[in-house]
């Protein structure tokens, strides 16, 4: 199975800045010596030796993942401003139906939509699926004339909604799919996604909890020794703590949860606009040290980037 990140920014979209361009270009020149200049060779390895955060970015778009089998049948996870690129993307020059699981229906999640490409084309075909009643309604109000010039009705594609109900089974595409509601304003809904052996869980917008290690059949439908988890992890601990009810969790928490779940690999997602790549990096060496150190557990720890691919 394979996990792309199109979008992994939280509450908003958030491009870099020209100070922080400008930043990041001060930071390598200081780190060059002359021999880094002598020849072609010597430039490209100081350039490969740059910690990534110096050398690319996190991202900037807003929620938006794709997993995909061996065969390229492919589930779209939730459509913030990531789905536009996603749309744009060779991924998709030749399908005409797709399936997307929405978590919940706040901004950040469903910016991305509007601009997708497909909905516009009377061939496509998309299947929504989320756990409310009303996703219909919720998703059409962003297209409100007060809100957007182009109307939810002017879409030509053929839009169908599905309601999920915790706990039933699923099967898109192969696919066996299981939600539960999790703790977040706004109800949110978590996904595990299996397919030949394989299990990803997607578990956005969650502000974790003690009774999250509670096991219900749900919960452990979605969650039990899972492959990997794309999970919130938008905050640092302190500011965790000065945000509850806020409907996120802090990394800490997130490793937490993924060990008591029994899973493998965890991909930090939801990043808080406000942390630029040197703090998310920051984070991740963290959330390692965490890992081994405190928990002495053997958990695979990675930073959701934009544009990343991941073989589970």
């Amino acid at each position: 199975m394979k996990i792309t990140f199109w979008g992994v920014r939280g509450s908003l979209p958030t491009p870099l800045t020209a100070q922080q361009v400008q930043a990041k270009i001060t930071a390598a020149i200081q780190r060059i010596t002359p021999k880094d200049l002598e020849s072609n060779d010597s430039r490209e390895k100081f350039i490969a030796s740059l910690p990534k955060w110096l050398y690319g970015t996190t991202g900037g778009n807003t929620a938006c993942v794709t997993i995909s089998d061996n065969s390229g049948k492919t589930l779209i996870l939730d459509a913030g401003t990531g789905l536009r690129c996603y749309g744009n993307s060779v991924n998709i020059k030749k399908q005409n139906e797709f399936n997307i699981f929405f978590s919940h229906f706040h901004w950040d999640h469903i910016q991305g939509f509007p601009f997708f490409g497909p909905a516009f084309n009377p061939a496509s075909k998309i299947n929504v699926y989320s756990g409310h009643k009303n996703a219909k309604t919720l998703l059409r109000l962003q297209q409100n004339i007060e809100n957007f010039p182009v109307s939810f009705g002017s879409l030509k594609s053929t839009i169908t909604f599905n309601q999920l109900e915790p706990g039933n089974e699923l099967v898109v595409d192969g696919f066996t799919i299981y939600n539960c509601r999790m703790n977040h304003p706004g109800e949110s809904y978590s996904y595990s996604f299996f397919k030949n052996g394989t299990k990803v869980v997607y578990a956005t917008d969650v502000e974790l909890r003690p009774e999250d290690n509670n096991s219900t059949p749900e919960k452990e439908l979605v969650f039990r020794n899972a492959d990997a988890i794309i999970i919130d992890a938008q905050y640092t601990v302190e500011e965790a703590s000065q945000k509850v009810n806020w409907g996120h969790s802090a990394f800490c928490n997130a490793i937490d949860f993924a060990n008591f779940w029994g899973i493998k690999k965890v991909f930090l997602f939801h990043h808080e606009p406000n942390y630029d790549d040197k703090k998310l990096n920051t984070i991740l060496d963290s959330a390692r040290w965490y890992t081994e150190f405190i928990l002495h557990a053997q958990i695979e720890i990675y930073l959701a980037t934009e544009n990343q691919e991941f073989e589970i």
